[in-house]
């Protein structure tokens, strides 16, 4: 019997306002390429009060830290210190692929970035469709590499419909933009969140740190 419309009703009903990052839910067990994964979540407010949001299940191959270990790559991109305010890691031009320690520990159990970004713009199907295009650049510009043939990484797209859209195209760009820079931004929080656990294969990032 299939238990997944089960778990998908308790998970309707448990749903609430405030929720827990990191190693939490989805997270639980997630890892990079260099420290744990987790699940992480940002938003943004833009013209108008039109919200868009991300959350996201960070386990990919690729790593969220830059090769020294102690930068995230969506730095450009983080508000306040909302993931340690390590800020970024000095240019170098082209990189070679980061050095995975996951590979060895977790590469057959298998790699996916899943994420769902979210707004309560008035938006149909096809617009829905071109802000989950949109955001999908926020993995890319968070992971290094991204979309590799391990990954099975994943955007879905959704709204409450409560704002109209007074300037459709314009607005539709805009939130599509906001949406690849809030899953930016909470993929670095999902790395940054983790905390460590019995069994553990990868460090977490505070852990390196010494935070």
């Amino acid at each position: 019997m299939n238990p997944y419309p089960g778990l998908g009703r308790q998970a309707l009903a448990n749903a609430g306002s405030n929720f827990k990052l990191g190693s939490r839910g989805a997270g639980c067990g997630a890892q990079t390429a260099q420290h744990k994964g987790g699940l992480g979540s940002a938003s943004l407010v833009l013209e108008g009060g039109i919200t868009v949001g991300a959350l996201v299940a960070v386990n990919p191959m690729g790593s969220a830290t830059t090769p020294s270990g102690r930068h995230f790559w969506s730095a450009p991109f983080e508000i306040g210190a909302e993931f340690g305010g390590l800020g970024p890691e000095p240019a170098a031009g082209y990189r070679e692929m980061p050095e995975s320690r996951k590979l060895g520990a977790m590469a057959a159990l298998g790699n996916t970035t899943i994420a769902v970004v979210a707004t309560d713009a008035q938006i149909d199907k096809a617009q829905a469709h071109r802000i989950a295009v949109a955001a999908q650049d926020g993995i890319g510009r968070a992971i290094l590499p991204a979309h590799s043939p391990m990954d099975g990484d994943l955007v879905f797209a959704c709204s409450t419909g409560r704002v109209p859209l007074v300037e459709p195209v314009r607005q539709l760009a805009q939130i599509g933009h906001a949406a690849s820079l809030c899953l930016a931004r909470a993929i670095a929080r999902g790395v940054w969140e983790a905390t460590p656990a019995l069994g553990d294969t990868l460090p977490t990032l505070r852990e390196e740190l010494g935070l």
